[in-house]
């Protein structure tokens, strides 16, 4: 028979994990259910630990840049073993979810380990782990919070051959002496670089004509002529036929009839949620989507909720922690905004770093919006300038033309996510141009390049559709 519970959740990822502890701490009877780690992808081999090794990898490249600018380094060596170990013992407590997993219960959730299913509207069993068997009943609802997963090509005998995900890639102890990395997006183009910053001999395989192809082309053509500096091995536009391994080594076949060699294989061709296996079918919603559609207040179906990348609206931690407060609303009955997306944030964390918000140039159009656009070069920009080493970078902005108001934008160079900020805030409270073209910019700052590219962006006004 089933156990009656206010609410069940499935899967206690970032999002997962603060709905349950929320609505634990308002009072309700909650099941957070979970087959992997309490705490999700973010904590143990994404978020946290990722941008450690980023970390690591530029405070070698700012020891680099020293020469010239301020006297001469010895020799820079670099050690990947303190990097592991502080993943280890830091981030992950060596991939040990007992804190998390204390956290849920002492808001009072309880916490049931093993994959949780739908059987009907409100009803959830769980399958292996510690709770297999259990039954679950939920008065209020079930709130689904599964995440993704590695989205792996069909590349003929990829499935055959140990590749890596970026789970592998982030807890490796060693690295590795040379690395194909299949896929030219943020997760692949992060590790690319840490990797080679640590001596690791780098060839990344695109199959879209420029990197990032999800940003704008002047972020991928400004990260490519970074990473290509850095002595990285760019091949875009470039097909994947066929992998093999042989002995200790991977071989990548190209559709030109190239073939690539490496010791190991990074596949980061971007993440999908997967909807088979959640019982969707049994409150009739089809298990076969790319993503659970879900309403403004985050409701799929009468007493079902879904939060994070299941949803389909951004594999991001702050795109789940947002949906988790808009769907904690509706559960509790409080009042609320509903999901708005027309600034959501996005930062790429190389070097140069990529920030962007809202819709690129492409995007705009695409909509059929009337489009202008203004740009800006970083090392034109004083603060730009005296920064010298590392100082590639851009700013572009996106305005809908007809309104007078920016719909996106992107911040390439050192903090550019920290500099998107002020733009996001913009783009969410559709601020008029004007008005941000007679702001007082600080000098001399990075944000201050944002002036610079409001002022081609009004110097395009007479331009035909901002040409």
């Amino acid at each position: 028979m089933a156990e009656q519970v206010d609410v069940v959740v499935i899967g206690l990822g970032p999002g997962g994990e603060h709905v349950a502890g929320r609505l634990a701490d308002a009072g309700l009877s909650v099941v957070g259910v979970e087959a992997e780690l309490v705490g999700g992808e973010c904590p143990y081999w994404g978020c946290v630990p990722s941008k450690m090794m980023i970390r690591a990898g530029n405070l070698l490249a700012e020891a680099r840049r020293v020469p010239g600018m301020a006297g001469s380094t010895g020799q820079v060596v670099p050690d990947w073993a303190p990097v592991a170990a502080r993943i280890r013992d830091e981030a992950t407590d060596d991939w040990n979810d007992q804190v998390a997993a204390d956290r849920l219960t002492g808001k009072g959730g309880r916490l049931v380990r093993g994959r949780g299913r739908l059987t009907g509207p409100r009803r959830v069993a769980v399958e292996g782990g510690t709770g297999d068997g259990s039954r679950f009943e939920a008065r209020l609802g079930v709130v689904l919070a599964t995440g993704s997963r590695p989205q792996i090509p069909p590349v003929p005998g990829l499935a055959d051959v140990p590749y890596w995900t970026n789970r592998d890639a982030v807890s490796a102890k060693e690295a590795p002496r040379s690395l194909l990395v299949l896929g030219g997006g943020a997760i692949g183009l992060e590790v690319a670089q840490v990797y080679a910053r640590f001596g690791t001999h780098i060839t990344i395989v695109e199959a879209m004509d420029r990197l990032v192809p999800g940003e704008e082309p002047e972020a991928g053509a400004l990260l490519a002529e970074v990473l290509g500096r850095e002595g990285l091995v760019l091949r875009t536009g470039a097909r994947a036929a066929g992998v093999r391994h042989e002995g200790d080594r991977f071989v990548l076949a190209l559709e030109d009839g190239t073939e690539l060699t490496g010791d190991q294989l990074l596949v980061a061709t971007g993440r999908r949620a997967d909807l088979a296996g959640l019982g969707l079918e049994s409150v009739g919603l089809d298990p076969g989507g790319r993503a659970l559609a879900v309403d403004g207040r985050m409701q799929a179906a009468p007493g079902l909720w879904g939060v994070g990348d299941v949803t389909g609206h951004g594999a991001f931690t702050h795109v789940a922690m947002y949906e988790a407060e808009v769907a904690i609303r509706a559960i509790l009955g409080e009042p609320g905004p509903h999901a708005d997306y027309r600034a959501l944030p996005r930062v790429t964390f190389t070097d140069p770093e990529i920030g962007a918000v809202g819709l690129t140039e492409h995007q705009a159009r695409e909509k059929g919006l009337r489009v202008r656009t203004g740009l800006s070069r970083v090392p034109s920009s004083a603060r730009g300038w005296i920064h010298k080493a590392g100082n590639d970078g851009l700013v572009k902005l996106v305005e809908d033309a007809d309104r007078g108001v920016l719909v996106g934008a992107t911040t390439a160079g050192p903090m550019g996510g920290e500099v998107m900020y002020g733009l996001a805030v913009a783009v969410q409270a559709e601020v008029p141009v004007e008005t941000l073209r007679h702001m007082i910019f600080a000098y001399p700052t990075f944000h201050r390049g944002i002036e610079d590219a409001l002022a081609d962006l009004h110097a395009r006004e007479s331009m035909p559709d901002g040409a």
